[in-house]
C-alpha cells in the first residue's frame, strides 16, 4: 500500500475585506463539487479552474477561527491526493510542465493576497480521509497545529501523538483526523482533530485547573504529562488553532449556501 499524500494550504487576504474569503472558499467548494463525478485519473487543466480532477480532492474546506491565533481573515484547505505519488500528487505537478497559461487563475485575479502550502505525507495511524468521506464524518469545529520538530524527529514526535496524547483528547471528544509529516524538509509536522465548542473549552478549562488557575473543575495531570513529552521533540514554534468547516464543504454538516 502506498503512503499517503496530502497538501494542506493556507490562504491570506489583503487589504483585510470580510467578503474575500466568502467569496473564495465558495468559488473553490463550488467548483469542486463538480469535479466528485469526474472518472479516475482524468486531469483537465482548463483555464481560470486550474486543474479538474476528481483525484485532487477536496478533504476540507475551513475557515479560521482568527481569536485562536490566526491572523484575521483567512482560509485554510486540506486536499488528498488520492493514489499518492503517483496519482493526485502527480496530476498537481503536471500542471507546472511547459508553464502553461492555463495554469494561471485568472478567475480569482486580485482575491488572494498569498497562500502558502505543505506538502504532507501520512504516517503509522492516520487516518484514510477517504473512509472519513465514506462515513460522512463532520465536526462543528476542527483543530490543527504546526509544530516544529529536531531534524529527524518528525516520525517519532508523530508516534507519541498517537501513543499518548490521542487517548487524552479522545477523553474530550477530539477525534483524530490526521497524523502528518511536512515533505521535503525534516523538521515540521501537523496534526487534525475535529471537535466540538464545549469539548474544545472542556480540555482549555482543564489545563487551567491542572495549573491551579481554576478551581471549578477537575484538572487532568495527563495534560501536563503531554507538554512535557512535545517538549522533548519540539525546537521551535508550536501553535493550535480552531477551523470552522465551510458550509458545503465535506467535513462540514451544513449544504451549500
Amino acid at each position: 500500500m502506498h503512503r499517503g499524500i496530502y497538501l494542506l494550504e493556507e490562504v491570506y487576504f489583503h487589504p483585510m475585506h470580510s467578503q474575500r474569503p466568502l467569496d473564495y472558499l465558495s468559488w473553490l467548494t463550488g467548483y469542486k463539487r463538480a469535479d466528485e463525478d469526474r472518472a479516475t485519473g482524468d486531469a483537465e487543466l482548463t483555464s481560470g479552474l486550474s486543474v479538474r480532477s476528481h483525484d485532487i480532492d477536496l478533504v476540507g474546506a475551513f475557515y479560521a477561527v482568527g481569536i485562536t491565533g490566526h491572523v484575521q481573515f483567512k482560509a485554510v484547505t486540506l486536499w488528498d491526493c488520492i493514489g499518492g505519488w503517483d496519482g493526485g500528487w502527480r496530476q498537481m505537478l503536471d500542471i507546472y510542465d511547459n508553464v502553461d497559461p492555463r495554469l494561471f487563475l485568472s478567475n480569482i485575479d486580485g482575491m488572494r493576497h498569498h497562500a502558502y502550502s505543505r506538502p504532507m505525507g501520512g504516517v503509522p495511524g492516520t487516518p484514510d480521509l477517504q473512509a472519513l468521506r465514506a462515513e460522512g464524518y463532520t465536526a462543528p469545529f476542527f483543530l490543527y497545529d504546526v509544530a516544529t520538530v529536531r531534524p529527524g524527529a518528525a516520525l517519532d514526535y508523530l508516534a507519541a501523538v498517537r501513543e499518548q496524547r490521542a487517548p487524552i483528547m479522545a477523553d474530550y471528544n477530539h477525534r483524530l483526523v490526521g497524523l502528518y509529516e511536512v515533505l521535503l524538509s525534516d523538521s515540521e509536522v501537523v496534526t487534525f482533530w475535529g471537535t466540538d465548542m464545549d469539548s474544545h473549552l472542556a480540555v482549555q478549562r482543564a489545563y487551567d485547573a491542572t495549573l491551579g488557575l481554576d478551581d471549578e473543575v477537575p484538572g487532568d495531570e495527563r495534560l501536563l504529562k503531554w507538554r512535557r513529552t512535545a517538549r522533548e521533540f519540539l525546537t521551535g514554534p508550536w501553535q493550535e488553532g480552531l477551523l470552522a468547516p465551510f458550509p458545503g464543504s465535506r467535513l462540514s454538516n451544513q449544504p451549500p449556501r
